[in-house]
């Protein structure tokens, strides 16, 4: 897979996922703009691909200036914009009885509206051009499988590939391909805070072992590239094999 000279945005991209799939472009070519809500772990993202290859972002991947910054920012340092991925997410969990509104509509926020509005400006931007582009969602196998304490989070994972399947309407005439990935359990900084995480999912992962971050990147480059110029529409689910069978993790 080749991204000489493609320009990219990547959310949430400061570490885990977001980062590799940034680091996976650069390498491969790309100029990427990097996003992130913690400005040290944007800067030092950056820094380890290389600031000639990768121009950081910080701030709310929800904000509407901000993704117009973000898009402005592709046009006016590299002329152009050929994909946007949307990683950037929240997870709160919560009691369904319980659950606050507050938590309700900041999840909402980021997932849904974070995603639909930076695929509105990038595919903007897109058509302007006239040369195509990709679109990339991130959502979840608890979009489609019930998870507990999940309820609001699940419902947005399942939302963005709904969204997802929408667009092909809107933007096929276009040539902009969009699509979703669901990723099972993965191991990241953030989810290996748990020294349970690995042996637990494992354990309940056919393949036997939890996705890692090379595994989610390496389809969302492809998801990207112009080998799945015929996908679009569709989420591809990353699991090990996990939705098959579903076990719960809390048995």
């Amino acid at each position: 897979m080749d991204f000489k000279d493609k320009v990219a945005i990547v959310t949430g991209a400061g570490q885990g996922i977001g980062f590799e799939i940034c680091r996976q472009l650069a390498e491969k070519g790309a100029h990427v703009i990097l996003n992130d809500l913690d400005d040290q772990l944007a800067q030092e993202a950056a820094q380890q691909i290389g600031f000639e290859h990768c121009i950081p972002i910080t701030g709310d991947a929800s904000d509407i200036a901000l993704i117009k910054k973000m898009v402005d920012t592709a046009t006016k340092e590299f002329g152009r914009l050929d994909i946007a991925i949307a990683n950037a997410g929240i997870t709160l969990f919560g009691d369904f009885f319980t659950y606050t509104p507050e938590d309700f509509y900041e999840v909402m926020q980021v997932n849904l509206g974070g995603t639909f509005f930076l695929a509105q400006a990038a595919a903007k931007q897109m058509k302007q051009q006239e040369q195509g582009g990709k679109l990339l969602f991130m959502s979840s196998v608890t979009g489609h499988q019930a998870h507990k304490n999940l309820s609001a989070y699940g419902m947005t994972k399942a939302a963005l590939e709904m969204l997802a399947k929408n667009l092909v309407i809107e933007l096929s005439e276009f040539s902009i391909n969009v699509n979703a990935i669901a990723p099972g359990a993965t191991a990241t900084a953030r989810t290996l805070e748990d020294p349970n995480y690995e042996k637990t999912w494992s354990k309940i992962t056919p393949i036997g072992r939890p996705a890692n971050v090379t595994d989610i990147a390496n389809t969302a480059l492809f998801l990207v590239s112009e080998q799945a110029q015929h996908i679009t529409g569709q989420t591809i689910v990353v699991d090990g094999g996990w939705t098959s069978v579903s076990p719960s993790p809390y048995k």
